[in-house]
C-alpha cells in the first residue's frame, strides 16, 4: 500500500483503482461462514477458510466532501438508496470514529459480478470499501487492524484483505471484549505446494429471493441441524489446513464439498426451509460427480446461491470447465485462481 494521506484529507482513494492490474477481492469460502453470534460486531460462530480469486474484482473510491451533510454513494453508477445506504453509512460511521473525523463522504464503487447472487459481493465491497476508507480518514491499519474493520461491513469481507487461502477466526464470546485486537480476524494460510483453480458456473445471476443475512438468521434460529453442522465444521477446519498443509488437493476437495452441502442442508431443515439450489445447480453437480467417476479430481462448493464453484487442478481446469457448460444450458461458466487480496493504488499506478 502507498503513503495514507493525511487526516480528512479531501484527494480520492481507491481500493483499488481501474488501473492495472486490479485489486482482486472476491474470495468464495471452502469451509463456510454461516451464522453469527454476535449480529452487532459480526462475530460467527464458527470459524472459515476461503480462496480469494483473481476475477470478478470491485473498485472502490471515496472522497471526503468537507460541505456534505450526509455521506452519498453510487453502486457501478447508480445512486445507492435503503439497505444499501444505510450499510455503507454505518461502516463509514466506524471509520470516522477511529479517525475522530466528522466530514462526511463520497463513496463509488464499480461491481464487475451480480449483487446478491451468492457470488461474494458484499466481501468483495466491504474489503475495497476498508481499505478506501481507511487512507482517505487517513487511518496508517495493518492488513489485521483492516480484516477486522472490513469484518463490521461483512463477515466474509474480513478474508478478501489477504491473498490466496485465508482463515477467519471466530474468536470467542460476545460484546466489545470479543472485538478486541486479537479477537476475530482472519490471516493467511500458507499453501506453497497446490496449484488450484476454481470453475465458477453462474447458473442464476438475479438476486436471492431470501437475503444471507435473514437465511443466516432463520438457520441458527430455527433449524435442527444448525449446531450438529457447526461441530463438525470446526473439524472440516482443522482437517483442511492439515490437507492445504501436505498439498493434498483432492482431500481439500472433499472437505469443502461435505461442509458446503452440509450448510444447505441446515437451510432445508430450518422452518420455513430456505432453498438456494435450484435445478441447473442439482445439474451442475451431477456433472462433477461425473467428473470424478471419470478420474478427474473436481470437487464443488456452493455460498448462500445456486450457483456452483468446481475446485480442480489447475491443469484439468479447461477439461472441468467445457463438461460444466455443457452441463449449464442458460448462464455462464468461467475459470478463477487464487489472487491478491484487497490494496490502495496511488492516482498514478
Amino acid at each position: 500500500m502507498n503513503t495514507r494521506p493525511p487526516p480528512c484529507s479531501d484527494r480520492w482513494s481507491r481500493a483499488p483503482q481501474k488501473a492495472p492490474p486490479p485489486s482482486r477481492t472476491r474470495n468464495i469460502a471452502l469451509i463456510k461462514y454461516w451464522g453469527k453470534r454476535d449480529e452487532r460486531l459480526v462475530l460467527p460462530w464458527t470459524s472459515s477458510l476461503s480462496m480469494t480469486l483473481d476475477v470478478f474484482p470491485t473498485t472502490t473510491r471515496v472522497r471526503l466532501d468537507p460541505g456534505a451533510e450526509h455521506d452519498t454513494a453510487a453502486l457501478n453508477g447508480v445512486p445507492a438508496t435503503g439497505e444499501t445506504l444505510r450499510r455503507i453509512t454505518a461502516f463509514l460511521e466506524l471509520v470516522r470514529e477511529r479517525a475522530g473525523c466528522d466530514r462526511r463522504a463520497v463513496v463509488d464503487t464499480r461491481n464487475t459480478v451480480p449483487t446478491g447472487a451468492g457470488l461474494a459481493s458484499s466481501a468483495s465491497g466491504f474489503a475495497a470499501l476498508a481499505v478506501a476508507a481507511a487512507a482517505a480518514y487517513g487511518l496508517a491499519l495493518d492488513a489485521t487492524a483492516l480484516s477486522r474493520l472490513a469484518r463490521r461491513g461483512s463477515g466474509s469481507a474480513s478474508r478478501s484483505i489477504f491473498g490466496g487461502f485465508a482463515v477467519w477466526h471466530a474468536g470467542r464470546g460476545t460484546g466489545t471484549a470479543a472485538d478486541a485486537d486479537l479477537g476475530s480476524c482472519a490471516e493467511p494460510v500458507p499453501a506453497a505446494g497446490i496449484d488450484p483453480a476454481l470453475v465458477i458456473a453462474v447458473v442464476s445471476a438475479g438476486p436471492k429471493a431470501v437475503s444471507s443475512r435473514e437465511a443466516m438468521r432463520r438457520t441458527v434460529d430455527t433449524s435442527p441441524l444448525y449446531r450438529p453442522w457447526a461441530a463438525s465444521s470446526r473439524d472440516d477446519l482443522d482437517a483442511m489446513r492439515a490437507a492445504l498443509r501436505r498439498s493434498d488437493l483432492d482431500a481439500v476437495g472433499e472437505i469443502a464439498e461435505r461442509n458446503a452441502l452440509g450448510m444447505h442442508a441446515t437451510m432445508l431443515a430450518a422452518r420455513p426451509a430456505v432453498r438456494y439450489l435450484s435445478p441447473a445447480t442439482v445439474t451442475v453437480l451431477d456433472s462433477v460427480l461425473q467428473l470424478r467417476r471419470d478420474g478427474i479430481s473436481a470437487y464443488a462448493t456452493m455460498d448462500a446461491g445456486p450457483n456452483v464453484k468446481v475446485l480442480c487442478r489447475r491443469a484439468d481446469a479447461p477439461l472441468v470447465a467445457q463438461v460444466v457448460r455443457g452441463a449449464v444450458s442458460q448462464g455462464s461458466v468461467l475459470v478463477a485462481g487464487p489472487g491478491d487480496g484487497a490494496r490502495l493504488l496511488s492516482e498514478g499506478a
